[in-house]
């Protein structure tokens, strides 16, 4: 059951002093403060590289203005407590949302799982305009307009970055975003630069992210074909590396292969730390999900291991929940934690780093307040994005689902 549902409706532009340094956050977030985007400040450490990051002297890089700050807390890491406070609704009433990506200037790009569309929402008003629908989307089950990241040219590329389900695939393609079109007219013809994912009505992953490195990150599933995710040769079950033309990137485990990491079940959370180490959120199947340090060539276990088996040759995830209590989708780095958005359990876990190293147990916040919980977005400090996940046919939706919210965090 949930409860205290409906904070105050108030637009970025309304938030007092708290809110404007979220607006503030937020309008910074386009080309140079955001990870999420894809973009990496100038003359940041990674920010021209292509090594993957955490992997030698490019991976000391920083993740971009949002995780770095004056004080690093590596050697001790943050307070075995923190706290969550909502601070505003930026908007209401959206449809299956699931990818999100900040433009420069505040504005936000929401996908729609379900209609195959992608929307835009102003920073001040709230107010959801579509921009155009994606060609080729083929809805159903877990499958759909899935995840979103922006270029890390968008300043001057204008290009937006979607992974999606086809009738016969999952792909990512990028489609021209030309603002000066009519309303629901400004994206571009797709450029596939990538396909062959295997897809399914569960399990498609679907989450994409720029690392600091700018090399183009995408999460996959192993459709329910547990095979496929110890294949080498398939990219189901997988964590894929490549160019932002689709070409496996340089440094990755084997030259002519996007394969980064394998043997997992269903990922569809990514992010990386102050330092460049790549976080992986993942969907266990009854007993354990997992969130999993990645390392390039690992073996993360699934189907022969789920959560803390200590299998030699596999990776043990470094935390693990009931998936009653998680089923975890997107995740973000911020204030030392990672902050993991819950799907069934309906709460956001924080999860305290040192380094790679937990400092304290996972702690839950939000739980049955909002829902399902899809994707966090970080905006920069203490400041983060929040979207909630009732209107994917697997919640119980109440009068304005579903929304995105704005957090600040310790």
């Amino acid at each position: 059951m949930r409860y205290g549902r409906s904070p105050a409706r108030v637009g970025y532009g309304a938030l007092g002093t708290r809110g404007r340094g979220v607006l503030a956050a937020v309008a910074l977030a386009g080309c140079g403060a955001l990870l999420a985007a894809g973009c990496s400040p100038s003359g940041a450490p990674g920010a021209g590289g292509s090594s993957p990051p955490g992997t030698g002297a490019a991976g000391s890089g920083s993740a971009g203005a949002t995780a770095r700050a004056s004080a690093s807390p590596e050697a001790t890491g943050p307070p075995a407590k923190g706290a969550v406070t909502v601070t505003g609704e930026v908007a209401k009433g959206l449809e299956s949302p699931w990818g999100v990506a900040p433009l420069p200037g505040g504005d936000l790009l929401v996908a729609s799982r379900d209609k195959g569309t992608i929307s835009r929402i102003a920073a001040g008003s709230g107010a959801v305009t579509q921009i155009g629908k994606v060609p080729g989307v083929a809805p159903g089950g877990e499958g759909g307009l899935l995840g979103l990241a922006l270029s890390p040219s968008f300043a001057s590329d204008r290009l937006v970055y979607v992974y999606f389900t086809t009738e016969s695939d999952n792909r990512i393609a990028r489609l021209r975003y030309d603002e000066n079109r009519p309303a629901g007219q400004q994206l571009g013809a797709p450029d596939t630069v990538f396909r062959g994912i295997p897809k399914g009505l569960v399990h498609n992953g679907g989450r994409i992210a720029f690392g600091p490195d700018k090399m183009l990150y995408a999460g996959t599933g192993e459709t329910g074909d547990r095979s496929l995710a110890q294949d080498r040769k398939s990219l189901g079950g997988k964590i894929l590396r490549m160019t932002p033309d689709g070409d496996p990137a340089p440094g990755n485990p084997e030259a002519d292969s996007v394969v980064y990491s394998y043997g997992h079940r269903n990922v569809q959370g990514l992010t990386w730390d102050q330092d460049g180490r790549l976080w992986a959120a993942e969907f266990g199947q009854n007993t354990w999900d997992e969130l999993n340090l990645i390392e390039p060539g690992a073996n993360y276990g699934w189907p022969e291991a789920e959560g803390k088996a200590g299998r030699p040759g596999m990776r043990d995830p470094v935390a693990v929940w009931k998936t009653d209590e998680a089923s975890p989708s997107g995740i973000a780095w911020a204030q030392g934690s990672v902050w993991m958005a819950g799907l069934k359990g309906e709460r956001l876990w924080r999860i305290p780093l040192a380094g790679a190293r937990p400092v304290a147990e996972p702690e839950a916040f939000l739980e049955g307040k909002y829902g399902r919980l899809r994707t966090v977005v970080p905006l920069g400090g203490d400041a983060l994005l929040l979207v909630t996940s009732e209107t994917d046919g697997r919640g119980s939706p109440e009068a304005g689902d579903d929304r995105i919210l704005t957090l600040t965090v310790r």
